[in-house]
């Protein structure tokens, strides 16, 4: 990428894009499925079923899937299943729990590069200001702000939580994201995509957004480019030059 164009808006993914919640959210799959799938004689869980499964989708739909990928069906059940139950919905929940009980005992600090991103941003004013929204799959979106002191830099949050209220479909569709960019009362192709996910590029392609920007945070370069990126970088900090969007 020569130069990176802010465009009118730019819609961040929170999780691995904005702050480094993405570990603890592994951490706490991986300790649910580990257990669960061992117990169930399936095939062992790994760090790959992350990326192909869950990144980037709704809490549910995520385990749907990896079940899905061990030949395990579960009645889907309730949202207000308690953690206990086995169904996907119950299963959701009982992953919910254990992160957000790290995320209480370690909190979370945004990557340093974000913040240089979201600064640069801030500073352009005028004719040149840009709108700037979170739209995460993640019902956890404001806890996480809030942890990493972010909450007040968004105008908009379409959150997990959000969604499922309103009715709108989760990544890879891109409803959330047309959601958002419509609050901003900002056009789909002049807005831009911040996604690690490749399920959010996706999102971000089918949208039609002016640009879909891709940050690598273990998904590969050339999977995001794939799936939808039209750029990607390694962190966000590379976009910015002596304070400004390079």
């Amino acid at each position: 990428m020569s130069r990176f164009d802010p465009l009118d808006a730019v819609l961040f993914d929170l999780d691995g894009v904005l702050t480094p919640t993405a570990e603890v959210h592994m951490l706490a799959w991986a300790r649910l499925f580990e257990s669960y799938l061992a117990a169930r004689g399936a095939a062992p869980y790994t760090e790959q079923d992350y990326f192909d499964h869950i990144d980037g989708k709704p809490r549910y739909d995520g385990v749907r899937s990896l079940l899905a990928s061990r030949g395990i069906v579960l009645p889907y059940g309730e949202p207000t299943d308690a953690p206990e139950l086995e169904t996907v919905c119950g299963l959701g929940n009982r992953k919910n729990g254990v992160f957000t009980s790290v995320l209480e005992s370690d909190g979370v600090a945004a990557y340093p590069g974000s913040i240089a991103f979201l600064d640069a941003l801030a500073a352009r004013t005028g004719d040149d200001a840009v709108a700037v929204a979170v739209v995460s799959s993640s019902r956890n979106a404001r806890a996480v702000l809030t942890a990493a002191g972010l909450l007040d830099r968004f105008e908009v949050i379409v959150d997990g939580a959000v969604a499922a209220a309103r009715g709108i479909a989760g990544k890879p569709a891109p409803d959330t994201y047309l959601d958002a960019a419509a609050q901003l009362g900002v056009a789909a192709d002049r807005a831009v995509v911040v996604e690690d996910a490749i399920s959010g590029v996706a999102a971000g392609r089918a949208g039609a957004f002016g640009l879909v920007l891709g940050v690598d945070r273990g998904a590969g370069h050339d999977e995001l480019v794939a799936h939808g990126a039209d750029a990607v970088v390694d962190d966000l900090g590379d976009l910015v030059t002596d304070g400004a969007v390079a």
